[in-house]
């Protein structure tokens, strides 16, 4: 059976807009002539993201619930309604054979409307542990695909695929880059080199327990490919503009993140969901230090489903400016450590999941 018309919706996020091109990706690669509409909220990445990597987009005019007090709140009522008439509209004029709810605003009402018109829903939860919206949709759902085991007591159990998270194939191709990346950020192959990196925007935590202990970095030979982000960028340049910066690159934002992850030893990052996907891709050693400004707590979770199994290291974001450069450190000196991190984040690569998605999708099309 060939799949002609898909609806995907979600976003808000690299970490929800990511998987989704790639499922979109997928499915153009498999069978060419299918036609895919995105649904979004209005004003969100996505409505940027998704039209520059060639896909048409539609905007919903809908928010979430703000935690604080604010007169925002006040309209939300209105604006669900809108996005659920609208997405109604959209959906029975486009007529698609599946919709794929990817996460953020807009998937709420928009796999709601498909469930409730009969069409075939999935949804793809990117964390190891679900969001509200995710629980919610998932009673309805055909299937639901997830990265982690054991999400049993969130979702119908019957209805769960473990797929793993779509990655960017390109960042992850990193067989026979390790010399072209020393060359590339003009570093000694025979120092260990550390790759920090806290998403686009950087983070700020990231960037503070290392800008004051660089000297200390040098002092034992490791070097540092460091994306700081483009919030702190002008403060830690000029924070580190009267230093040595011998082995040490200070970046904005880094576009040949394979040429990174094949250079270093040791990656710092973040938590996000498809962050821990591509490590565990890249298999090497890790420390993560999650971020505290996400729902739920997302971040930790996710870290804890790795470092349970010894396939992590993880640091507090509270304790990161006193703690992180020293756990760094101590891992550099300990080669068995790095061994035993680096083969156990391995077994946990998915390097398919785009594919094992398109399955479910031609499954429950069947």
């Amino acid at each position: 059976m060939s799949i002609n018309k898909v609806i995907i919706s979600g976003g808000g996020t690299g970490g929800h807009i990511f998987p989704a091109i790639a499922i979109a990706n997928r499915i153009k690669k498999e069978y060419p002539k299918a036609e895919i509409l995105f649904i979004g909220a209005e004003g969100r990445m996505e409505m940027t993201r998704v039209p520059a990597a060639g896909y048409k987009i539609v905007g919903l005019w809908i928010s979430g619930f703000q935690r604080r007090i604010t007169f925002k709140n006040l309209s939300l009522p209105f604006k669900i309604l809108a996005s659920l008439m609208k997405a109604r509209k959209i959906i029975k004029n486009f007529n698609p054979d599946v919709v794929i709810g990817v996460g953020g605003y807009a998937s709420a009402p928009t796999l709601k409307i498909a469930s409730m018109l009969g069409i075939p829903t999935i949804i793809q939860e990117q964390n190891s542990y679900p969001g509200k919206t995710n629980k919610f949709l998932s009673k309805k759902a055909s299937k639901v695909c997830v990265a982690y085991a054991g999400l049993e007591e969130f979702f119908p159990k019957d209805n769960i695929v473990i797929t793993g998270n779509p990655v960017r194939s390109e960042v992850v191709k990193i067989d026979g880059l390790r010399d072209k990346g020393y060359a590339h950020y003009k570093l000694d192959p025979n120092k260990k080199t550390v790759l920090v990196v806290g998403g686009s925007l950087g983070a700020k935590t990231l960037n503070e327990s290392f800008v004051d202990k660089l000297k200390l970095l040098q002092k034992d030979d490791v070097q540092v490919i460091w994306q700081c982000g483009s919030y702190q960028y002008n403060e830690m340049k000029a924070k580190t503009d009267n230093l040595d910066m011998k082995g040490i690159v200070l970046t904005k934002f880094i576009n040949e993140m394979e040429m990174a992850y094949a250079t270093a030893d040791v990656i710092i990052s973040r938590a996000g969901a498809i962050a821990i996907s591509e490590l565990c891709i890249i298999g090497k050693p890790i420390i993560l230090v999650p971020s505290p400004n996400v729902a739920e707590d997302h971040q930790t979770k996710n870290a804890m489903a790795l470092v349970k199994d010894d396939a992590a290291l993880l640091v507090k974001d509270v304790e990161a400016r006193e703690k992180l450069v020293s756990t760094l450190l101590e891992l550099i000196k300990n080669e068995e450590k790095q061994s035993v991190l680096a083969a156990n984040i391995q077994k946990k690569a998915i390097d398919n999941a785009d594919e094992r998605i398109v399955n479910v999708i031609k499954s429950i099309m069947k």
